[in-house]
């Protein structure tokens, strides 16, 4: 089995255009929640989320060419800009693939093209009793409906811009869903280089969910804070004044590479990646297994892949969104997984960035990468109090903090119970 690399990181954040820039605000204890811009979002519950502001198409071409963004959605630029930035800070080109030996592995939560598009025409369509005449739309509606809707809303269309963008030719998989999503695209690219399959892989995830439509199906879930007067302080993962997550837009893209061949061209390596694992919790829907179990079972294949011991972590990326159901239980795994140990330091950073749904995985896991590479790890901002549900854990709370990190995990959970566990480490030997 061969040994996995990460050469390259590429984020795309609320806290900023770049790795650097995400990762130096992230130490420096800044929040990009703030109240929603876009659009008038008064008839919503939460008024609050992380978006990118200033980044715009125009932006956008510096990093992806004029004629794909024509067709892309949000979602697509976000994740063709964050592979971009990656690709560059691991100073990478992907040449010839003829013998499909570069692999490629996005998420996103992206279901339909921009809903604006098609529901002005709807409306104009609708019968004396305001429904929509399904006749007069096929005969008059379809006709003026904007030509790309349907090219745009196809989901998996990351896989096709990527691939085409560097001539990727090897195995690749699109993963649809939450939290979850971008951290099993990193896991699976790193089992296709440890398996021979691929000599590098581009993996993550990229997701757009500001828009008033996702907003829209997200508030009625009540999974987010209705705290819009806390603005940027609304968000505290592990205290006890919780109340729900704010999400946010962007992307977290990492380039994984064989480390002999890595090492070979030499190039700069953050962290090796040594252990994947995931989890499922079956209580119910939308609701997490008191215990954790999942995330449990998650981390104890990651560790035993890693030939590891729980005790052995020095910080865990938790995923930690702020919900109270959602992080009791996350530090109910947590205290399980340390047996009565000191356990490793914690932090959640979605106070900063927000909650960016399926790359939130995938930014844990650049997050993990990053405080090996530095040695320090962001602080859980907001969190002032902890709740008595999630002590027994050793909280990284006020700024950041400098320590040799030897042994990382990057957690992620989906919104249907789905738990993933990533561990990253030093590179030694």
């Amino acid at each position: 089995m061969r040994r996995v690399a990460i050469t390259g990181i590429g984020l795309l954040t609320p806290l900023g255009v770049g790795t650097e820039e995400t990762w130096t605000a992230l130490l420096g204890g800044r929040s990009a929640v703030a109240p929603i811009a876009a659009y008038d979002a008064s008839s919503l519950r939460t008024q609050l989320g992380g978006e990118i502001t200033g980044f715009d198409a125009k932006a956008a071409r510096e990093y992806v060419n004029r004629r794909s963004l024509r067709t892309m959605t949000r979602y697509d630029v976000l994740t063709s800009v964050a592979v971009e930035i990656a690709r560059r800070d691991a100073d990478l080109e992907f040449g010839d693939d003829c013998a499909g030996r570069n692999a490629l592995f996005t998420a996103a939560g992206k279901e339909i093209s921009e809903p604006e598009h098609f529901q002005d025409v709807a409306v104009d369509v609708r019968d004396e009793n305001g429904v929509v005449d399904m006749h007069r739309f096929g005969e008059e509606g379809m006709a003026r409906v904007y030509p790309l809707f349907f090219i745009e809303g196809i989901q998996g269309a990351s896989l096709f811009y990527v691939s085409e963008a560097y001539g990727l030719r090897g195995a690749n998989t699109y993963f649809a869903g939450t939290a979850e999503a971008g951290l099993q695209a990193i896991g699976r690219a790193f089992r296709a280089i440890k398996r021979g399959e691929a000599d590098h892989a581009i993996a993550g995830g990229g997701d757009a969910p500001v828009c008033w439509w996702n907003m829209a199906k997200i508030d009625s879930l009540e999974l987010m804070t209705t705290r819009n007067d806390l603005g940027a302080r609304a968000c505290r993962p592990f205290d006890v004044e919780r109340d729900g997550t704010v999400v946010g837009e962007g992307g977290a893209y990492l380039i994984l590479e064989d480390l002999d061949g890595a090492r070979a061209r030499g190039a700069r390596v953050y962290a090796e990646i040594v252990g994947f694992g995931s989890g499922t919790d079956i209580e119910h829907l939308f609701t997490p297994d008191p215990s954790g179990a999942g995330v449990v079972r998650a981390v104890q294949g990651a560790l035993r892949e890693a030939g590891s011991e729980y005790a052995a972590l020095d910080y865990v990326a938790a995923h930690a969104g702020g919900t109270r159901a959602g992080d009791a239980s996350e530090a109910s795994a947590l205290r399980a997984l340390a047996n009565g140990g000191a356990g490793p330091a914690v932090s959640s950073v979605k106070p900063a960035t927000s909650h960016l749904v399926a790359a939130a995985g995938a930014l844990n896991a650049a997050v993990a990468a990053l405080a090996v590479h530095h040695s320090a790890a962001p602080a859980t901002l907001n969190l002032e109090h902890v709740d008595p549900t999630c002590q027994g854990i050793e909280h990284i709370t006020g700024s950041a903090r400098e320590a040799r990190i030897s042994q990382a995990l990057a957690l992620a959970r989906g919104l249907e119970g789905q738990n993933v566990a990533l561990i990253v480490r030093a590179v030694e030997g």
